[in-house]
């Protein structure tokens, strides 16, 4: 499908091409009580230049961010730094942007990428975690048959004072059944399962999620274990379920909304556009629509 046209979808979902745009739709959240995650778009580079280019846009933004005063943080993609290519290089990139935010008692959340990159995340987390304990966090992915024992490995990493910090999701990338639950059923069972053993275990979980009978179980879970406001938050993609995640902003509970943006939009709403086909069907109806 034309760029032109899956634009004509994507603007919703994408918070601008640059970071004037993203910071504007930064601010609007804000004032409806809702925290965000800022993330450049982009993956999987193949140069070093890249790399360097993609840190220093980071480095800007969260200047930009912490000048605006944007009641949020930060998270990228290890790919974009070069992981599958100089995993030392990607490293020392990320801790200079993880250090930057540190120095404005900020945080960093390391997206989880495909399986290839699974093991290598692990490992430049656990690196990050022990020289900034408290300023980086890691997303985990429900559907992985693997995710609750690397969980419970990381768990030497956890204090009562600086607890782990996961982003708990579903998952979206195409993984083969050996390593992957596959049905919608599984993967919400597993989703909850995770949830559970991180709520007991006094882990602080973003709960990622549109998915309204995972929204209703992690409510009863919070219930249950009486979990205090501080130890979790939800967290929602922009543009989707803007009426559920204002629902759970009215009822008190912390919301914060993955913000991205930047000139690498094309491969992420291609990617929205894989996961669900029938978005394919908005794009043409808000052509016609539009005459």
């Amino acid at each position: 499908m034309p760029q032109k046209f899956v634009w004509v979808f994507s603007k919703r979902y994408v918070a601008g091409l640059n970071i004037t745009e993203a910071l504007n739709s930064c601010k609007a959240l804000n004032k409806e009580g809702v925290k965000i995650t800022l993330d450049v778009l982009g993956e999987f580079i193949k140069t070093p230049e890249e790399a360097e280019a993609n840190k220093n846009e980071y480095l800007e933004i969260i200047d930009q961010a912490e000048k605006f005063k944007i009641d949020g943080n930060y998270s990228l993609k290890p790919s974009m730094f070069g992981l599958l290519l100089d995993k030392e290089r990607c490293y020392s990139h990320i801790r200079e942007i993880v250090q930057k935010a540190a120095s404005y008692g900020n945080f960093v959340r390391v997206d989880m990428e495909d399986a290839p990159c699974t093991d290598l995340e692990i490992d430049l987390f656990r690196r990050l975690k022990k020289e900034y304990p408290a300023h980086v966090g890691l997303v985990v992915q429900a559907y992985l048959k693997r995710t609750r024992k690397d969980i419970e490995d990381l768990f030497d990493l956890h204090s009562a004072e600086i607890p782990l910090n996961f982003r708990l999701c579903k998952g979206i990338y195409n993984e083969p059944a050996a390593i992957a639950y596959k049905s919608y059923t599984e993967i919400n069972e597993h989703y909850l399962e995770d949830l559970e053993w991180m709520l007991q275990n006094q882990v602080y979980v973003g709960i990622a999620t549109h998915d309204k009978p995972i929204v209703d179980g992690a409510l009863q879970l919070i219930d249950k274990y009486k979990v205090p406001s501080s130890r979790y938050e939800f967290q929602m993609l922009y543009g989707v379920t803007p009426e559920l995640r204002k629902s759970l902003v009215d009822k008190g509970h912390t919301m914060r909304v993955y913000v991205p943006y930047g000139k690498q939009w094309f491969a992420y709403c291609t990617r929205r556009l894989k996961e669900n086909p029938k978005m394919a069907g908005m794009i043409l109806k808000a052509l016609f629509s539009r005459g």
